[in-house]
C-alpha cells in the first residue's frame, strides 16, 4: 500500500486539476471509523452501483466491485494490459459515472464509512471520490454546405443479435464490418462476463470464441444500458438449459413488450419464472414447435430462431419478422451450419442442427443510417454520396422521402443525392394531406420516423407523420419546434408538419438515438450555433458521426 500511495502521491496536483475541470463531486462517504477498516468506501445517492473512473495519464487504476444493494466490499487493481500507451485505458465503451482516488493528506482509508459530505473531503491519505463526468456535447454551426461521399457502418441492429448468436458455437467466429459504437461495446462487456474472449482485433473487426461459458447469469448493471441484452437469453437457453437475465434497458420511446420472446420459449418447452430477473429454464432439453409471434417483434423472431437452430426437431416461427438484420442474422447461421427456411418472409422453418461451427461474417450495411445521410443532405441542400448501400434495403425508404421531395439516385452499392433540391411535398390524389406510417418491414421503419419528421419542417406544404409502434418516440417534436418548426402533436402517435420552416440553433438534449440524429439534422441547416447534450446517445447507433461529418464539411466539435 506505500508504493501505491506514493505512486499516487506524484500525481495528485495534476490528478485534482483534472478532476475539478472535467467533472462534479457529488458527494463522500467517510468518518473517523474508516481510518480502523483500511478499505475505501464511497456511496452515491442515486445509484447503488459503483464505475470505474480512469482520468487522462492516472498511474493507478481500481475498481470496486459491489453486489447489488449492498455497500461495496472490496478494491481491486486494474490489470494492467488494459492500459494502453501514454498510461491511457483505451476510452472506448467507457461508463459515465466512475471512480476517482486522491491523495489528501496523511491518513489511511478505510470501510464502512458512515456519513456523508457534500463537495469537499477533508483529511484521508487516500480518499475515494465519486464523480460524474460531465456529459459531452455536439456544438453545431448551421447553414453550411456539405459534400463527399461518406460510408455507411455496419448495422447496429444486426451486430448485436449475430454477436449474441456466436454463443451458439464454441468454434471461433470472425465478423467484418462491426461498427464502433457504444451498443456494440457493451455487448461486448456482456459477452465476456459470461465467459466469451470477444475482442477487437481491427478497427471493425471483433472475434468472438465462446468455448466455455462460464455462467448463466447476465450482468444486470451492463443490461441496463441497452435492450438487446436480451438477446442472450435464447442462446443461453439453448446451450446451457438455463438463462438469468435482467430487464434490458434500452431507449425509452414507448412500451416494449418481451411477451413474445417469452410466449416462444415456453412454446419450444421452457420454464419461465417472473421476478426481479427472468429465469428460463430448460427441464431436459428444448424441444422444436410450432411458434406463432402475437407481434412481427425483431427481437422476438431473433430470440426465438437462435433459440431453434441447436434444438431438436423442427421449429416453424409464423408472423416473424423480417427486416434487413433478422435476414443477416438468418445468413449468418446459416454460414455457421443452421437449417432455416423461408429468409426474408414472415414464416421460418427451421430444423435443429447438433451444433454449430465457427466461421466468419461481414456484418450488412445500417439502412438506417442510410437513410439519414440522404434525410441529413436533403435539407442541407448538399450533394453526398453514401457508399456501401444496399438498394434492396432502401424499398420502403426512397418512396418515403420521395414523398417529401426528395430525389435519389441508387446505384449498386451506393446513393446519391443530388444538391440543391427544392423539398416539395407530394399530396395524395384529391390533394388531400399526405402520411408517413411505420410498421414492420417491408413498412417504413419505426426508427426512421424521427428522421422523418426533422425533413419535414423544410418541406414545403403539410404531412401527417404517424409513429404506431412507439407512443414516446415523437415527444421530442418539443425540440424542433424551440427552433422554429411548425409541429402540431396530434396524440402520442400522430404529428402534423407544414414547412418549409426557418430554424435556429438552440441549445437541446438528445433523448434517444434516433432522436439525437434527427436534432442534428436540423441543427445542420438552422441558422447560428446549436448545442446538443448527452451525446452518448447518438454515440450508442452512429459511428464517429462528428468525424465523418466533419469529412463531409460540416461545422461539429465534441465538447
Amino acid at each position: 500500500m506505500d508504493e501505491a500511495r506514493k505512486l499516487v502521491a506524484r500525481k495528485k496536483r495534476l490528478l485534482q486539476q483534472r478532476v475539478t475541470r472535467q467533472a462534479d463531486v457529488v458527494c463522500v462517504r467517510q468518518n473517523s471509523l474508516d481510518h480502523h477498516l483500511r478499505i475505501p468506501l464511497v456511496a452515491e445517492e442515486r445509484s447503488s452501483v459503483l464505475r470505474v473512473l480512469v482520468e487522462r495519464g492516472m498511474d493507478l487504476v481500481v475498481e470496486v466491485v459491489e453486489e447489488r444493494g449492498h455497500a461495496p466490499e472490496l478494491l481491486v487493481f486494474a490489470e494492467t494490459p488494459r492500459i494502453g500507451g501514454g498510461r491511457r485505458l483505451d476510452g472506448e465503451g467507457m461508463p459515465e459515472e466512475r471512480l476517482a482516488r486522491r491523495v489528501t493528506g496523511e491518513g489511511v482509508p478505510g470501510l464502512f464509512a458512515g456519513g456523508r459530505q457534500r463537495g469537499r473531503y477533508d483529511t484521508a491519505a487516500l480518499a475515494t471520490t465519486l464523480v460524474r463526468q460531465a456529459a459531452e456535447s455536439f456544438v453545431i454551426e448551421g447553414g453550411r454546405p456539405l459534400g463527399g461521399h461518406v460510408r455507411t457502418a455496419g448495422n447496429k441492429n444486426g451486430a448485436l443479435p449475430i454477436l449474441a448468436a456466436c454463443l451458439l458455437t464454441e468454434e471461433p467466429v470472425t465478423l467484418t464490418n462491426v461498427p464502433r459504437i457504444r451498443d456494440v461495446e457493451t455487448m461486448l462487456e456482456l459477452l465476456g462476463g459470461l465467459g466469451v474472449d470477444a475482442d477487437w482485433t481491427g478497427p471493425n473487426e471483433v472475434s468472438v470464441h465462446a468455448a466455455e461459458l462460464t455462467t448463466d447469469e447476465i450482468d444486470d448493471v451492463l443490461a441496463e444500458r441497452i435492450r438487446a441484452s436480451f438477446l442472450l437469453a435464447g442462446p443461453l437457453l439453448a446451450r446451457r438449459g438455463h438463462a438469468s437475465v435482467p430487464p434490458p434497458g434500452g431507449d425509452v420511446i414507448g412500451r416494449r413488450r418481451l411477451d413474445p420472446h417469452l410466449h416462444a420459449f415456453a412454446r419450444l418447452g421452457a420454464e419461465i419464472v417472473l421476478g426481479d430477473r427472468y429465469e428460463l429454464r430448460a427441464p431436459g432439453r428444448l424441444k422444436g414447435a410450432p411458434v406463432f409471434l402475437d407481434e412481427a417483434s425483431v427481437m422476438g423472431t431473433e430470440n426465438t430462431l437462435m433459440a431453434a437452430v441447436i434444438t431438436p426437431g423442427e421449429t416453424t416461427i409464423t408472423n416473424a419478422a423480417c427486416e434487413p438484420h433478422v435476414q443477416d442474422l438468418c445468413r449468418f447461421l446459416i454460414s455457421l451450419g443452421a437449417e432455416i427456411e423461408g429468409v426474408g418472409s414472415n414464416v421460418l422453418r427451421v430444423r435443429g442442427v447438433e451444433r454449430l461451427r465457427g466461421g466468419s461474417h461481414r456484418i450488412g450495411p445500417e439502412h438506417i443510417e442510410v437513410a439519414s445521410f440522404i434525410g441529413l443532405a436533403a435539407v442541407t441542400h448538399s450533394d453526398i454520396t453514401i457508399d456501401g448501400a444496399a438498394a434492396d434495403d432502401l424499398v420502403s425508404i426512397v418512396p418515403a422521402f420521395e414523398r417529401l421531395g426528395v430525389r435519389v439516385e441508387l446505384h449498386d452499392d451506393s446513393v446519391r443525392v443530388p444538391p440543391d433540391q427544392e423539398l416539395v411535398i407530394r399530396n395524395d390524389l384529391g390533394d388531400q394531406i399526405p402520411k408517413i406510417e411505420d410498421g414492420p418491414w417491408p413498412a417504413f421503419p419505426a426508427d426512421l420516423t424521427s428522421i422523418a419528421l426533422a425533413v419535414a419542417t423544410q418541406a414545403s406544404g403539410t404531412i401527417l407523420i404517424h409513429e404506431k409502434m412507439f407512443e414516446n418516440r415523437l415527444f421530442f417534436a418539443d425540440k424542433l419546434v424551440s427552433m422554429g418548426a411548425r409541429i402540431v402533436i396530434c396524440d402520442p402517435h400522430r404529428a402534423l408538419v407544414t414547412g418549409p420552416a426557418r430554424l435556429y440553433g438552440q441549445r437541446m438534449s438528445s433523448p434517444d438515438i434516433r432522436a439525437g440524429m434527427a436534432l442534428l439534422i436540423a441543427s445542420l441547416c438552422a441558422e447560428g450555433t446549436s448545442t446538443i447534450g448527452n451525446v452518448s446517445e447518438i454515440d450508442r447507433g452512429y459511428e464517429r458521426i462528428d468525424e465523418r461529418l466533419r469529412a463531409l464539411g460540416a461545422s461539429i466539435e465534441r465538447a
